[in-house]
This record gives C-alpha cells, sequence and structure tokens, in this order.
C-alpha cells in the first residue's frame, strides 16, 4: 500500500479534521523529501525541507525536528494518534517516545493510549486492534524489561520531562540512565541504540530549554514530532517565536472554521475604573461573572431541551494571584456576603497548597451533572492538560500582559460540549470577565500580529435585574390531561395559565391517559387512522376501549373501603378522542424512501496483511484468573477446528457483519480469505495457519472488514419516494430562556422592537400552546392575523416536522416558523427578511417545504383532508390588516 494510501485510511479511520489531515500530508511529504534515520544528513535535511516549507530555518535540536501548531480544541492527541500509525503502516517504524510536559499531561496521555478507554486514539486502526502497541511508561518500564517488554514489534514510551528534570537537578543523572542488568545496559542506552526511534513533544513550548530537555536530547532520536498551541516562548524582550514550526493552525482560524467555541471579552456598559479600589473593581467582577454564569446555565438548559441533548452543567474558572489570594476568594465566595452563601458548597480551590483527593475528584468530574462544583479557583496549575468542554465564564484576576492573559486563560474553556458549533451565540461562546482590562484585551486582539480576534461582550448592569429562566411551553392537549414535562416553579409561573382540566375524576384521568396513549399508537397505522379525525369512528374507539380495559388500574383510594363507581370508560375514551381533534393539527410523519433497491458493495482490492503476524499457539494456552489468580488449562481441542478449508474460517467471521450478504459478496469473500491464507501459510505450516485461524477468527474479521470499507460503493443514481408513515403527529414542548417577568400580550408589540427574541407572549385563544416567542414584530403581526382568522396555530417545535434540507455539506433540520389550520386547508408559512428572499440556504428549505406539503395534500386528498399549502412571505408586506387568505395568494409556492 502506497503511504497515500495508508495516509487516507487513517485519515478516514480517526475521522481526522482538515487541520489534523494537513499535518498528516505534511509529514508524509518530510518523510518522502527527507526520509528519517540514523545517517541523516542534518543539514541536508534541513536544506531540503526549508526549500518546501520556508518556515523552518531551523530545528533547533541535535536531531531533525518539527513544529505543529495547532489551537487549542482541535485535537493535538489524536494528531499524535495518527502520526504514530501513519509511521508505523508506511514506514515501519516501531519505537516511539512521548513526552509530556506535567504529570496531568501524562496522566491523560496514558489513558488515551490505553487500548479500550474513551478517548483512544487509535481506534478504527484494525492493525492495532489486532496487535496494540506496547504502552511503556516512567513507572512500568523496569517491570518491561524484566519481562522482555522491549522485544515487542511496536513500542510507545510515555515519559514525564517535569520528573525527569527534578531527577537531573545538581547534575545527577535521571533514574533511565540506570544500568539494567537484564539488558546489559540501561534504558536510555538502550533506546538510543533503536534504530527507528521517533520522539513525540506535547505541549513543547513549556520545556524547551529544560535540564530534562537537554538529557532527553541525547537520545538521538531519527525524527522529533512537536505539537503546542504556543509556538514561542518568553524571553526577555518579547516572545520568541519557533523556528521549526512547519505547520501553523492558530486559534483565529480554529474559531473561524467553528472548532472552537467563539471567546469573547465582557465588560459593563458605562464601566469606568477611575475612582474604584482595586477590591471594588474585583468584586464587580466576580458578581457579574456570576450573574452571567447563571444566564449562561439557563440558555444551556433550553438547548439541551429543545435539541433532545443532554443538559450541560457550565461551571466558571476564577485565576488568583498567587494561593493565599486563592485563599481568600475562597473564603469570600462561602461567606454569606456572597450571594447568600448560595455557592458556598459549589466552589473549590485546586492549586499547590490543596491536596485534598476529593478535591482533585471534584476538578477531574467538573463535567458531570451530578458534580456540585459550579467554580473552580486556581493560580496556574490548569493551563494545559485539563480538557474539559463546559467552562463558559473565566474571571482572571492575576495580573498579566494581554497576550498572555488572551492565550492561556481562554485555552481551557475552548472546546465544544457537543463537538460541534450549535449556532445558538450563548452556547457556543467562552465569556472572559475583564471590566478593567477590557480596553488592552480588545486592543491586543486587533492587533494584525495577535492571534486570534475576540468578539465584545458589555453587559448593560440594568440586564443584571433581567433574570432568565427556562420556560417549557407546552401545547394545551398535554396541559389539559396532565401531561406536560415538570419544570422549575419560576418557569411554570411564566409559562401562561394552565389549560382548564379537561377530567377532575382521578379515575377519568387515568382511563384518558391511557386513550391518549393508545391514540398516539394508532397514529402509526396511517392506512388504518390516515388523521386525527378518524380517533372517532367508533371501529378505531371499540380497539381502544379494549387497549384501555386492559391496561386500566383504578387509582389508590383515600379511604380504605370506600367504594367508587368505576369510570365511564367509552365516555372517557370519546371525549379524550374529541379533544384530540380540537387541540392538535394533522401534521403527518413523512420518510424518504428510496425507489426499488439501493445497491451497495464492495469493490475487489488487494489486501495489505503486512502488520499480520500472528505467531503459531502451543496446544495448551493458559488463563489466570484476575481476581483468584486460578489458572486454567485450555487445550487447542477448545477451539473450533471444524472448518474444512482454512477460506472457511475468515469467511465464517466476516458473514458475521451487517453489512456483508453471503450471497452477494461470496466471491470477494473467498478471494480475500484466500489472500489472508496464503499470507499465513508464507511463515506458518498448514497445521499452524489453521489453529491461528481458528483461536483469531474474530480478530482476522475485524481487520479485513476494516479494508473492506475502504472499498464500499453505493448506486447513487436511485431515487427517492415520500411515504406517509403516521397520519398525525403528537404535538412536541418548546423550550425558551426568557426573562423573570409575565408574558406580553401579542396584539401589543414591545416598546424594544430591537430585542423581540428576549420577551414571551401570551393571550391567545387559538394558538395551540400557551406561550411562545416571535424573532421579529412581522411574526407577531402574523400571530395577530392567525388569532383572527385561522381555526387554530402554532409554532412547531424542533422535531415536529423532521424535514432537512441541505447546507453545504450539512444535512439540518428545517423548522418552519408557522402551521395554521383554517377551514379548507393548512398552511405552512414562512416570513423572512426581505433582502434574504433569495439566500441558498431559505431557497433549500422553501423546496424542501414544497414538497413536503404535496405529499402531506396527497395523503389528505386520500381521506377527504385539508390540503396543505406553503407560503414565502416577505416581513415587510405583512400589516395587521392584511387576511390569511391574501397573503396566501400572493405568497404561495406549489
Amino acid at each position: 500500500m502506497s503511504s497515500q494510501r495508508h495516509l487516507n485510511a487513517i485519515a478516514g479511520r480517526l475521522s481526522l479534521r482538515p487541520p489534523q489531515r494537513r499535518s498528516l500530508e505534511i509529514l508524509d511529504r518530510v518523510t518522502e523529501i527527507a526520509p528519517p534515520g540514523k545517517a541523516t544528513d542534518i543539514g541536508a535535511a534541513l536544506d531540503t525541507i526549508r526549500s518546501e516549507f520556508p518556515g523552518v530555518t531551523d530545528f533547533e535540536r541535535d536531531f531533525p525536528s518539527l513544529c505543529f501548531a495547532l489551537a487549542t480544541g482541535v485535537g493535538k492527541t489524536r494528531l499524535m494518534g495518527a502520526f504514530i500509525a501513519y509511521l508505523k503502516l508506511a514506514h515501519g517504524i516501531n519505537n516511539f517516545f512521548v513526552l509530556a510536559p506535567n504529570l496531568t499531561i501524562y496522566d491523560k496521555l496514558i489513558a488515551d493510549f490505553t487500548p479500550n478507554t474513551r478517548k483512544y486514539v487509535f481506534k478504527g486502526i484494525s492493525e492495532f486492534a489486532i496487535s496494540p502497541p506496547v504502552l511503556t511508561t516512567g513507572e512500568t518500564y523496569e517491570r518491561q524489561i524484566a519481562s522482555g517488554g522491549q522485544l515487542f514489534p511496536t513500542t510507545i514510551n510515555i515519559f514525564n520531562i517535569a520528573k525527569i528534570s527534578s531527577e537531573v537537578r545538581g547534575g545527577r543523572s535521571p533514574r533511565i540512565r540506570s544500568f539494567r542488568e537484564e539488558i546489559g545496559e540501561s534504558y536510555f542506552d538502550y533506546l538510543t541504540s533503536l534504530p527507528d526511534l521517533v520522539m513525540l513533544m506535547d505541549e513543547s513550548h513549556r520545556y524547551r530549554a529544560t535540564a530534562g530537555m537537554r538529557a532527553i536530547n541525547e537520545l538521538k532520536p531519527i525524527l522529533g514530532l512537536e505539537v503546542t498551541a504556543t509556538p514561542f516562548v518568553e524571553g526577555s524582550r518579547g516572545p520568541v517565536p519557533f523556528r521549526n514550526v512547519i505547520f501553523d493552525y492558530p486559534l483565529a482560524r480554529a474559531m473561524e472554521d467553528g472548532f472552537v467555541k467563539e471567546p469573547a471579552v465582557v465588560t459593563r456598559k458605562d464601566f469606568n475604573p477611575a475612582g474604584k479600589s482595586p477590591e471594588a473593581i474585583q468584586t464587580m467582577k466576580l458578581e457579574d461573572g456570576i450573574r452571567l454564569h447563571e444566564s449562561v446555565k439557563v440558555d444551556l438548559e433550553t438547548y439541551a431541551r429543545e435539541n433532545g441533548e443532554r443538559i450541560v452543567k457550565p461551571f466558571v474558572l476564577i485565576i488568583a494571584r498567587d494561593t493565599t489570594h486563592a485563599a481568600d476568594l475562597m473564603r469570600d465566595i462561602k461567606s454569606e456576603k456572597f450571594f447568600g452563601g448560595r455557592y458556598a458548597d459549589k466552589v473549590i480551590q485546586v492549586d499547590s497548597s490543596v491536596k485534598e483527593e476529593e478535591t482533585v475528584v471534584k476538578l477531574l468530574t467538573v463535567e458531570h451533572s451530578d458534580n456540585p462544583v459550579e467554580i473552580v479557583i486556581h493560580v496556574n496549575m490548569l493551563k494545559e492538560g485539563w480538557d474539559v468542554t463546559n467552562l463558559y465564564t473565566i474571571v482572571p484576576l492575576r495580573a498579566a500582559n494581554a497576550r498572555t492573559l488572551i492565550e492561556q486563560s481562554i485555552g481551557r474553556g475552548l472546546r465544544l460540549p457537543y463537538g460541534k458549533r450549535t449556532g445558538v451565540t450563548a452556547v457556543d461562546r467562552l465569556n472572559i470577565v475583564a471590566h478593567d482590562r477590557f480596553q488592552e484585551i480588545v486592543d491586543e486582539a486587533n492587533n494584525p500580529n495577535s492571534p486570534i480576534r475576540l468578539k465584545a461582550l458589555v453587559l448593560d448592569p440594568m440586564d443584571f435585574e433581567r433574570k432568565t429562566v427556562t420556560v417549557v411551553a407546552s401545547p394545551t392537549i398535554l396541559g389539559s390531561l396532565g401531561l406536560q414535562s415538570p419544570q422549575a416553579s419560576d418557569g411554570a409561573a411564566l409559562a401562561g395559565p394552565a389549560p382548564t382540566p379537561a377530567f377532575t375524576d382521578p379515575g377519568d384521568l387515568v382511563v384518558a391517559r391511557l386513550a391518549y396513549d393508545a391514540f398516539r399508537k394508532l397514529a402509526r397505522e396511517p392506512d388504518k387512522v390516515p388523521s386525527v379525525s378518524y380517533l372517532s369512528r367508533p371501529e378505531v374507539q371499540a380497539q381502544v376501549f379494549k387497549e384501555v380495559k386492559s391496561q386500566y388500574q383504578p387509582p389508590q383510594l383515600e379511604l380504605e373501603g370506600v367504594a367508587k363507581p368505576p369510570p365511564d370508560m367509552a365516555a372517557v375514551i370519546a371525549a379524550t378522542a374529541a379533544l384530540m381533534a380540537e387541540r392538535t393539527i394533522d401534521i403527518p410523519r413523512i420518510t424518504v424512501m428510496p425507489k426499488g433497491e439501493v445497491k451497495t458493495g464492495f469493490k475487489p482490492f488487494k489486501l495489505d496483511l503486512s502488520g499480520m503476524r500472528y505467531a503459531a499457539p502451543d496446544d495448551v494456552l493458559w488463563a489466570r484468573h484476575l481476581r483468584t489468580d486460578q489458572i486454567d488449562i485450555i487445550g487447542m481441542s477448545q477451539a473450533n477446528l471444524l472448518e474444512q478449508r482454512l477460506e472457511d474460517y475468515v469467511v465464517s467471521g466476516l458473514i458475521d457483519f451487517p453489512d456483508i450478504a453471503y450471497d452477494e459478496h461470496a466471491d470477494l469473500l473467498y478471494d480475500l480469505a484466500a489472500q489472508v491464507v496464503r499470507h499465513l501459510l508464507s511463515y506458518l505450516s498448514e497445521d499452524e495457519a489453521r489453529k491461528v485461524l481458528a483461536l483469531e477468527q474474530r480478530g482476522i474479521a475485524n481487520a479485513v472488514h476494516a479494508q473492506m470499507l475502504d472499498h464500499f460503493w453505493k448506486d447513487e443514481s436511485v431515487e427517492y419516494q415520500y411515504e406517509v408513515r403516521q397520519g398525525f403527529t403528537e404535538l412536541k414542548e418548546s423550550a425558551y430562556t426568557a426573562l423573570r417577568e409575565l408574558p406580553l400580550d401579542y396584539r401589543t408589540p414591545p416598546a424594544d422592537k430591537s430585542n423581540m427574541a428576549r420577551y414571551l407572549f401570551g393571550g391567545f385563544n387559538k394558538c395551540l400552546s400557551t406561550v411562545t416567542k416571535f424573532h421579529s414584530d412581522s411574526e407577531r403581526k402574523l400571530a395577530v392575523i392567525l388569532e383572527r382568522e385561522a381555526a387554530k396555530w402554532l409554532r412547531p417545535a424542533k422535531g415536529q416536522f423532521q424535514m432537512f434540507y441541505r447546507s453545504g455539506n450539512d444535512h439540518l433540520e428545517y423548522q418552519p416558523d408557522f402551521v395554521a389550520e383554517a377551514a379548507d386547508r393548512i398552511y405552512m408559512l414562512e416570513p423572512k427578511q426581505a433582502g434574504q428572499m433569495q439566500d441558498a440556504d431559505v431557497l433549500a428549505k422553501r423546496d424542501v417545504a414544497v414538497r413536503w406539503c404535496a405529499t402531506a395534500s396527497a395523503h389528505a386528498h386520500s381521506y377527504g383532508g385539508k390540503p396543505w399549502l406553503y407560503a414565502l412571505i416577505p416581513h415587510d408586506v405583512i400589516t395587521e390588516n392584511m387576511t390569511l387568505d391574501f397573503l396566501a395568494r400572493q405568497y404561495a409556492i406549489a
């Protein structure tokens, strides 16, 4: 396999982002023009590399070393995994030495390079699934020497440079240089003698000039690969950039490409530090940071509820001057004067003065929803290696120049909790509260030489009084049956008046809820129940009556021995059906299905089996129980040796995969199996090969299947059709972030129309939810028209329609603004800024909506229901004196 093929395979299997893939492409090119080796002429290699990559002017070491500068949050650890996989698979390099700058990153790297862990860096690399690299660390290398561990084919050594630096103080030798009788030399000398040692340096800016690094340089690897987000060291005259940076992907690019949060520097409106003491400014920053944190917490909950995602618990990071200052902050935040002591049990201090194991556990689990910590105070322990995704507010209280403040403070908070941008500003933004340094930081960020561009967020002190809350707006049908989602009392108070309960008797209510669930299930049978109106038909009611009767259990009586008459089930079921017809709009569930058969398969290819080298097994295997140390002796007779042909072992393993059909792929499967058998027989006897195939059947099948995926094909010429899978769908709840103010009357525009999305509106008679929000005053005006002329209407929640449109390479959900039912038809209405009517996304949404409406109309025609009509309406034509019929006739799209 060519190196390019290896590159493509690794990039695909590890799902590398574009900057990671570009880094791998550069390494591929470097190994082509300046192949690494012990005999490499360093000067000639530098000249060759510099001719194609002018940014590399010096290796800065006694061996070829290249720096890949990737912004925090882009994925440097995964890139190191890709580097190792590439060098192993494309060039047969087996020995790697990974350096960590401190204990935090050291422990993290060990976890990430350990198989079967959550962030295992080689997940998807089939060759390493068969024979994973041996992991050797600063604590285990002596044991592995004693067990012959250095003889394994691929070894990744991970060492903590901080520990090595402490060992060489005073001119001493590091422990790794100690003589080991088992190998006749020190482990350091053993590594130095290896012909293919490659050194990978994580966060290399932290230890470039340390004594430990000078000692490690004597290993003389054939190649050094450095990764860092900060490709410079601080000198007496300012930052000194690295001279071996071969690829630079700065934070500005990462933000532009959407791989990290957008950092924003925060200050108060009209803030002037003049006349304010440092203590007063500190208090103001802390309190504003907490207020902002509480606002973000609500926004995150709203987003999660709206999109069916896990709720992210944010936290605040306070950067103290020193440990004494941190202790003072800890005391103040725990006191009653700080928000009434609300955060006393939600704050931890993390620095060199705090060693409690409980505190460390709370820090490492700060992303967990059951961890109460919402404030972390630290000095400088958390610069690198602490990867969290729920840091949203940073309050820096330590003196530092603006550049350092920007780069070091925000680095820990850039990672996105959902792995990608959501499009919701508060969910995608990292806040840096810096009232007194606001202008300095903004000026630095706007400096042409600055690595980033920061947004500015100005807090209006008036907003501090406008606290927000998550409000869940339930469809009135759910409220009438008591089926709405529970929410905090603050949110419930703003969700509008609760609908009048449809049933007051507890027994009737139980029957109604059972009937509602039964009716929802029947919606999945559109041939039988194509519309909510069909729920009142006698045959449907009879079926539901039977199901409800089988499930009904009377509610527990308050007084034992007091008998109540059973509910009139038929009457309650009929009333529930009528209520659903009254408070539901027939929104069918429409799915896209291919016309005819979608043809897929795998193209013939030659397997790369260079990494498959199973040893001949003994006739006896030992199995040691980890808990009891009991040893079981297993003979080869235990294995499956029943296949007639050697190839059958491989084929039997492959046909277990769901994407492989034996009848369709038999020829290819036996061709691949024959390749595996020929490979094994090239170094094993037939009997030995049979034992390997029997014992390692699953691993061999996994390795072959992984390569088959690179040769998968699909017929793209197949046409698709729309199918109705449900006659109607349950109306979904919406979640909003709202001010702690009563909903406004929809008939009256707010004084501040520019902040329309801030307000909740209520007072509706025909809306199928009690409250809603509008993004513009034109939407509010359209609601006035619908209240006057429609029979019923709603603002659909996300997921109600499950329509998707293409935006670039993504398929995004389209959520129409309004659905309204009139006497003769159902409208899907989309008010849009007049200047955006021809935008690509608007047109893409229009096309899928028109196709959806055509399918829904055809379905309605089949049972005599109301047709659907889509209208795309310019915002500036909507006035309250317009009629719905006029807007539809003018702007409907068939």
